[in-house]
């Protein structure tokens, strides 16, 4: 039986230019929709299992297809194909469940590396890729994580601003479920420009699981030495003692708040040094074959006043997404 596919753009031409770079060898039957709210009527009236879509349309532009797609809980598996490449925009299809972003015009070939990649030709694959987007965060789960996290890494602010005689400037805490290579690029995202040193340090209880990531970026070493009155020479040894004061500091505080605020304490295991005065990147390839789908929440800390830039990551594990969505169910309920 054909594979039922959805093109969505505004523009004739880039909707025949992308049904003709799909693989010739596919099984496939292909219908159009001319901008946002006729995709949405499209997906309920003949329930494709892929979706192309483009982002930037009249009526309902590609966000608010997604957003739809979400609140209405339409099985469509979404592949994005737009020419706006900010990251800022990648980033965000993927948050409202988008599997991949494709570069407009797009070509055959990178189309099929796409399909390649995802494996979404294999229907037992679609199935299974369909399955995990409707375990995706219902957006009363986010607040709630969002919440907890900013309870957590404001105990843990406190105590590095006393720590170090600061103003600690604390962000709005970015909570996602990732898949690796989503990951990988959130990850690499942080400061593509710069060196970085990293911790990681386990973290298991109550049936979740999971590591902290704390990564500090080279430039921050100086500016911590002087605040923590260090009078030496500032080499590669003091270096690692300071990002192993900093992430005991943060890391402990973070999982404690959290700890407490879901009844669950957390046994941490040994911090361990993912690397010193690396790009991001190494980082993340050294060690991303530890690191699958994931719930991800992200806090980005800075000092007023001083060049110090911390990135802390907690990554649960996918097992435990049940028992944290069953620990917080109460604060759901009226």
């Amino acid at each position: 039986m054909s594979t039922p596919i959805l093109i969505c753009d505004d523009s004739k031409l880039a909707r025949r230019q992308l049904a003709r770079s799909l693989p010739d060898d596919w099984d496939i039957k292909v219908e159009f929709a001319e901008h946002g709210l006729d995709c949405i009527e499209k997906i309920k009236e003949i329930s494709p299992e892929i979706l192309f879509l483009d982002l930037n349309m009249p009526h309902l532009d590609g966000y608010g297809v997604l957003q739809a797609i979400q609140e209405q809980g339409l099985n469509v598996l979404t592949v994005v194909v737009s020419g706006d490449i900010q990251p800022s925009a990648h980033q965000r299809v993927m948050e409202l469940g988008a599997i991949d972003f494709i570069r407009k015009p797009c070509d055959a070939q990178k189309l099929e590396e796409i399909i390649t990649h995802h494996g979404i030709k294999d229907k037992a694959i679609r199935a299974n890729l369909v399955h995990k987007l409707g375990e995706q965060l219902e957006p009363e789960i986010r607040d709630i994580y969002q919440e907890i996290a900013n309870v957590a890494m404001g105990q843990a602010g406190d105590l590095l601003a006393r720590l170090l005689n600061v103003f600690v400037e604390l962000p709005i805490p970015n909570v996602n479920v990732l898949e690796v290579n989503e990951l990988h690029m959130a990850l690499q995202a942080i400061d593509a420009n710069a060196t970085t040193s990293g911790v990681c340090q386990g973290f298991i209880g109550g049936g979740v699981s999971g590591e902290a990531l704390l990564l500090l970026n080279d430039s921050s070493f100086k500016e911590i030495a002087s605040l923590m009155k260090y009078q030496g020479e500032l080499n590669q040894k003091v270096e690692l003692e300071l990002l192993m004061d900093v992430s005991n500091i943060l890391i402990g505080a973070i999982l404690t708040g959290l700890s407490r605020q879901l009844d669950m304490p957390f046994s941490q295991g040994h911090p361990v040094v993912l690397g010193q005065h690396c790009e991001v990147s190494e980082l993340v390839k050294a060690n991303k074959s530890r690191w699958q789908r994931t719930l991800a929440i992200e806090i980005s800390y800075g000092i007023e006043h001083h060049n110090i830039n911390c990135d802390l990551m907690l990554l649960f594990t996918e097992d435990s997404l049940k028992t944290l969505k069953y620990k917080v169910a109460y604060l759901l309920d009226d």
